[in-house]
């Protein structure tokens, strides 16, 4: 006779066990199997959107870079970009450069904490993150050289960068690029075989193919399900045009797609931080802006390819010191759509490996 069980809720969270954020997920279960999930978010939500409007252009800047507090300057280039795009604003060649060189590094720091607190999710304790912190101390250095920050970093303005970098930038950069691809070696020779990363991760939290399309999910967690998409390919900005790289896919779109997606991505971002060194100019970092900017009236979205996915700003102007409308387009809240299709069927333990998989931050799910 088979034994009925009753199904239950059960709240994971406010507080996640892995502490990706102030995150709320109404599980129902059947025994331990997952019978359907609903998130609930807005534990974290500030109203940035509404308050930008209240603000100039330039004093919205600091505001994003506290939606993925992991990739501060990705969300300011996002947002300058959007910016100089609605006031056409030519950035100098140097500072573009810049850009690049700080949106790399930004990508790789994110990747290596999206891959250790990942392997923190499967059971791994801090080994794993500490290991990845080794690297992502040193970018910290090299940010805090040029803004003086190490967490929530406020380099870009709306027109190029906010100043040159110092002397001693360069020499510790082109250090940090020729040991990264061995440091990357070690990681894939630790973790790339491993019996019980493999045992967790592989046919785990499959999203398919047209599954990923459809609910329209970018970065990583598109590419691991097999979609060779990435906005600085397809719609190239600033100069990503001038690079030689590839985009890393993955075949099954499983939670082990997903780290190795990422893993490979940080192999290329050190390709496109080689070729930057080599190219970057000399000459000005910062156009001639005026202080209280008023684009002409009309609306424009910007977007790039941050280390999550499509992060995007959608600015209306009408001529004023502010925009009229500010939204933004955050790739978390996208992907993270996918999550009940992902983990139905699947046991607890799952859910929180395929959650972790997916690289969230609540900070700008919420906004």
């Amino acid at each position: 006779m088979a034994i009925r069980t009753e199904p239950f809720i059960l709240n994971v969270g406010p507080q996640h066990p892995s502490t990706h954020g102030v995150f709320r997920l109404r599980v129902t279960l059947d025994g331990e199997v997952v019978v359907d999930v609903e998130p609930v978010v807005g534990y974290l939500h500030r109203g940035i959107e509404k308050l930008a409007e209240g603000r100039t252009y330039t004093q919205n800047i600091p505001f994003t870079d506290r939606l993925d507090y992991l990739a501060s300057m990705t969300n300011n280039f996002a947002y300058v970009l959007a910016v100089e795009k609605l006031a056409q604003i030519e950035v100098p060649e140097r500072a573009e450069y810049l850009r690049i060189i700080m949106a790399e590094m930004m990508r790789i720091a994110s990747h290596l904490m999206a891959i250790g607190f990942f392997l923190n999710d499967l059971g791994a304790m801090m080994t794993p993150v500490l290991y990845m912190w080794r690297e992502r101390e040193k970018l910290l250095d090299l940010f805090e050289m040029v803004c003086g920050q190490r967490l929530t970093y406020n380099y870009m303005r709306i027109g190029g960068v906010s100043q040159d970098i110092p002397e001693e930038f360069l020499p510790a950069l082109k250090k940090f690029v020729a040991e990264m691809p061995t440091f990357i070696d070690e990681y894939e020779w630790l973790l790339s075989q491993n019996e019980i990363l493999l045992a967790r991760t592989k046919g785990v939290g499959i999203l398919p193919r047209d599954v990923a399309i459809n609910i329209a999910a970018s970065g990583p967690v598109l590419r691991a399900s097999g979609v060779k998409w990435d906005i600085r390919k397809a719609d190239p900005y600033s100069i990503y045009d001038r690079f030689d790289f590839e985009v890393p896919v993955g075949n099954v779109g499983d939670c082990y797609d997903r780290y190795w997606v990422r893993m490979q991505e940080m192999r290329q971002s050190v390709r496109i931080l080689e070729q930057a060194l080599e190219q970057l100019p000399g000459g000005e970092v910062y156009a001639k802006v005026p202080q209280l900017l008023r684009p002409p009236a009309g609306e424009v979205y910007g977007h790039i390819e941050a280390p999550k996915g499509e992060l995007g700003f959608y600015l209306v102007s009408d001529n004023s010191i502010a925009p009229y409308r500010f939204h933004i387009r955050p790739p978390t809240l996208i992907n993270l759509t996918a999550l009940k299709d992902m983990v139905i069927g699947w046991k607890v333990a799952d859910l929180i490996v395929t959650f972790g998989s997916m690289d969230v931050c609540l900070g700008e799910i919420d906004r």
